[in-house]
């Protein structure tokens, strides 16, 4: 158990932030797959605007890292060229 008032602090604010944290990344998790069940172009591309601008804040907050946001939006562009319109 923590001895200082700081210490007991720290712990509160590291648990609130896991919290956080693992709410963005579960958004994130469903967002991308969401996007990967589309089959409309046009509508797939809307999404993806939305989903890269979600990763990169997720990114610039460290909640993933930027490598990371950078692989998912590739291969989203991938998937989405790859659609028929």
């Amino acid at each position: 158990m923590a001895n200082h008032k700081s210490a007991i602090k720290r712990i509160r604010q590291s648990e609130a932030r896991k919290l956080r944290n693992r709410y963005y990344a579960k958004t994130m998790r469903n967002a991308v797959r969401d996007l990967r069940k589309m089959t409309d172009k046009a509508a797939a591309t809307e999404k993806y605007n939305k989903v890269s601008s979600m990763l990169d804040k997720l990114a610039g907050k460290s909640v993933i890292s930027k490598n990371k946001a950078a692989n998912l939006k590739s291969k989203l562009a991938l998937f989405i060229n790859k659609l028929n319109a």
